[in-house]
Formats: structure tokens, sequence, C-alpha cells
């Protein structure tokens, strides 16, 4: 079993429901234990055009599943719960994104481990350190607590203060 960390986001449409049915849903894959799930947070969102705020979290799970077929899941979960297929940096009902998986270096096609921008991202680093502070950066060799530390970007992450069904998940 690995643990990885998975990066949620929404900005259309009801997020809170597309959150909470694709945390559901990864909850009740094969091969996969959730672990923690972070608070939401609203934040800016990042791209080329105007479009609505994100709510934005972390997912931490135990898996036997290898990194490829967790990225599968992760699509297979998007579309299930409701992502319509749009331009990059598009708004979109759920986004989700391997972060993390276990000490793992991995480099394409299609799948990146660490993600590529994960450390230059405030709305990855506030959510992903409230659930897993001490876990180093395989690449960069520090913290992600470091790395909120030290990071430039002073996008604001907001709480949000309605998140409460994500007491029922183990923290």
């Amino acid at each position: 079993m690995h643990t990885a960390y998975i990066g949620f986001g929404s900005n259309i449409g009801n997020r809170l429901m597309y959150i909470h049915n694709a945390i559901r849903c990864l909850a009740e894959t094969e091969g996969v234990t959730l672990q923690k799930v972070s608070s939401l947070y609203e934040t800016a969102p990042i791209g080329y055009e105007p479009q609505p705020h994100f709510l934005n979290g972390v997912a931490a799970i135990r898996t036997r599943l290898t990194p490829q077929n967790v990225l599968h899941t992760l699509k297979s979960i998007e579309t299930k719960v409701g992502r319509q297929t749009r331009r990059r940096w598009a708004p979109r009902e759920i986004d989700l994104d391997v972060l993390l998986y276990a000490d793992v270096c991995l480099c394409g096609p299609g799948l990146f481990i660490p993600h590529l921008e994960m450390h230059l991202r405030r709305f990855v680093l506030v959510p992903l350190d409230e659930i897993a502070s001490g876990v180093v950066h395989p690449r960069l060799g520090v913290t992600v607590h470091t790395l909120l530390q030290q990071l430039k970007d002073d996008t604001a992450v907001n709480l949000k203060q309605d998140s409460s069904f994500y007491h029922k998940y183990p923290n």
C-alpha cells in the first residue's frame, strides 16, 4: 500500500456537490482507502479568462493501485461526477490531480509525479499542509510546510466555513 495525495477543485455549478460526489466515489473505489480530507478553500482561478472562484482541497489515500491506475481512476471519477470536456484552463465541474504518490518521481506520458506545479501553488499547498505538513517533496527534498513558508505566490486562499460534511471522513 502506498500513500498518495489527490488535489481536487470545482468552480462551476454546485461546487460542493461535485466535490462531495468525487470524494465519495474515491472512497468507494476498490483498492483505495480514504485517509484524510482537508478543509475546503475558496481561491481565485488561474487561467486566461474571467471565471468563478474555485473550491479546492486535498485528499490523502492509501492505495495498492499503480500511479497510472490512480490517474485512470481519477479521470473516470471526473466523468462519472459530470465533468464536461472543455479547453485547458476553462471552468470545470470537478478537477482531480495526483499531487504525490509515495516518494515516486515519474515523468509522462500524461502523468507527472510529483505534480509539476504543486510547489508553486498556494491553493495546493495550504490544504496539503493542513493534512500532511511533514511530507517531503521527493524532487525538492523539503517538506510541504517548508514549501508553503517559502512560497512567493500570495494569492488569497480562504477557508470555506461551510465544509462540515468532510467531518464524516477520517481525519
